[in-house]
């Protein structure tokens, strides 16, 4: 049963990434979420580099309070756009993954345009 549902995320991941192609003036924002934490980071397929990237554990304190994957996934959204302006990008291609819009993946989005990435 693992091996039907890993088979249809990698499809749908394939499908998706023969769409998007991030440039140097738009690039994509990729997201990879796991059971623990969730990433983003800006890259740029014509050079096949990362611009910046974002993880759950720079948001994690051991004093900061406790808070849940999906407000942890917002707060890494804002960041990430924090860290774009100071790399004077404006502007990406999300991509999500081959994961569903919605939960921890829509926080990023929704964090990153709160921060002021225009999608």
């Amino acid at each position: 049963m693992m091996k039907r549902y890993t088979k249809n995320i990698e499809r749908r991941k394939m499908r998706i990434r023969a769409k998007i192609v991030g440039r140097k003036n738009r690039p994509r924002l990729s997201v990879f979420r796991s059971g623990k934490g969730i990433y983003a980071q800006l890259i740029d397929d014509s050079l096949r580099k990362t611009l910046l990237s974002v993880s759950w554990k720079e948001i994690t304190v051991k004093n900061s309070p406790k808070l849940t994957k999906t407000q942890m996934a917002e707060k890494i959204g804002e960041l990430l756009a924090q860290k774009a302006k100071v790399k004077k990008i404006s502007s990406v291609i999300f991509d999500r993954g081959g994961n569903k819009y919605h939960g921890r993946v829509k926080a990023i989005a929704e964090g990153a345009r709160k921060g002021g990435l225009q999608f």
